[in-house]
């Protein structure tokens, strides 16, 4: 695995740790140097694949953690402190989808996206940032937030707004985090990946609609989930210490 940028000596929770876009955060972030604490509900994941860190030569620890409930956050980053000391590198990942359109979403659903994807990002950077601040960031500049967004945040569509609005909202979220503490140390920035083949659009791709809609990219492609790995590490490693309140995307060109 080619690494760009070191995260040696760093300690990393990553939400939604379980599948997707954590989990290959989670490897890369290993390989680069870092302490990985690996947060999801679904902990027999997680204790997979924190496993496998190991057996590689990597440090990692699987711990529960359902974003939307801030004891679990609390505590998910109590048993990181245990472990590896202060978390210094927050990847707020956790996410959901509620597929259809406005008017058959369930209220339910929605609920359950808005707590996940708004309410869990706000409460795992807060509480990242909280204990960060108490360890002394702010003559440190040590402290890195990464947000995890989506270029449907920037678009619209059929099918996806509740999701979409939920990412603008992160957006924003990140860059009021930003400017709240750029004077502590902690540097918040979000990334927009394009689409991507992950557990959270199913079999979409091999549907009929779902080559319709790769065919309209300008590349004629799906993104490789690969292609986030140099943007990740640098916005979470020393190298990024003068930008913070930037939203970067990283879509293959896909929403030009």
């Amino acid at each position: 695995m080619d690494i760009p940028f070191s995260l040696e000596g760093r300690t990393a929770l990553i939400a939604g740790a379980s599948s997707g876009f954590g989990a290959r955060f989670a490897i890369l972030f290993a390989a680069a140097g870092a302490n990985v604490v690996l947060g999801a509900r679904r902990t027999d994941r997680t204790d997979a694949l924190a496993q496998q860190i190991v057996d590689a030569g990597g440090k990692a620890l699987a711990v529960p953690l359902d974003v939307t409930d801030e004891a679990s956050v609390i505590a998910a980053y109590d048993a990181a402190e245990a472990a590896f000391g202060t978390v210094d590198t927050i990847i707020a990942n956790a996410g959901v989808a509620a597929s259809g359109r406005a008017t058959e979403v369930a209220a339910d659903r929605l609920q359950t996206l808005l707590d996940t994807n708004f309410k869990g990002v706000y409460l795992v950077a807060r509480e990242g940032a909280k204990r960060l601040i108490a360890s002394g960031s702010r003559e440190k500049g040590n402290g890195r937030i990464v947000i995890v967004g989506s270029i449907t945040s920037r678009q619209t569509g059929n099918g996806d707004s509740a999701y979409a609005a939920s990412k603008a909202g992160i957006t924003h979220l990140g860059r009021n985090f930003a400017r709240e503490w750029v004077r502590q140390g902690i540097n918040v920035n979000i990334i927009h990946p394009g689409y991507i083949a992950t557990e959270i659009q199913g079999d979409w791709y091999q549907t009929a609609g779902g080559e319709a809609q790769i065919a309209g990219f300008h590349r004629r492609r799906l993104q490789d989930i690969e292609s986030l790995d140099p943007m990740m590490l640098y916005l979470s490693s020393d190298a990024s210490q003068m930008v913070t309140g930037s939203d970067m995307v990283v879509d293959d060109g896909q929403s030009l």
